[in-house]
């Protein structure tokens, strides 16, 4: 696993976990995070004030990811996820909350930090199959009990 896609997978335990200190800790000072609802949130210390709300106020629902591709730019990582969501007691994923994840990541002093995170619903309008079987996969891989399967 490279340090890129670890920083990925510390970022998908600390949302699971409901940790929103950690959750922008995986973030640099200056980064953005644009949500599954297209909300935007600028800086470290805002994406940690957004989502400590969200998670003392809402049983969120924990990710399965598979990780589709990890590009090398330079000092930048770009990394592509298709995700699935879990609600609290459920036994599949929501089929509404399958996304795209992707993330852009650079190396800092403090280490490898997030500078983009963009989720985007995965709707495939013209292509219906190939969503069902994005959702099929994201259902095994959650029965396999891995956070990410590669």
């Amino acid at each position: 696993m490279t340090a890129a896609t670890d920083l990925y997978v510390r970022l998908l335990a600390a949302w699971n976990n409901r940790d929103a200190k950690a959750m922008s800790a995986c973030f640099d000072e200056d980064a953005v995070m644009i949500g599954f609802d297209g909300s935007t949130v600028e800086g470290k210390a805002e994406i940690e004030s957004h989502l400590a709300p969200i998670f003392t106020d809402h049983p969120t629902a924990a990710y399965t990811a598979i990780l589709r591709s990890e590009h090398v730019y330079g000092d930048f990582r770009l990394l592509r996820a298709d995700v699935g969501m879990l609600p609290p007691r459920a036994q599949d994923i929501k089929p509404e909350t399958i996304a795209r994840q992707t993330v852009v990541a650079r190396e800092t002093s403090a280490g490898w930090r997030i500078v983009q995170f963009q989720n985007t619903p995965i709707a495939l309008d013209q292509n219906k199959p190939a969503r069902s079987e994005i959702y099929d996969a994201l259902q095994t891989a959650l029965k396999t009990g891995s956070l990410l399967t590669p």
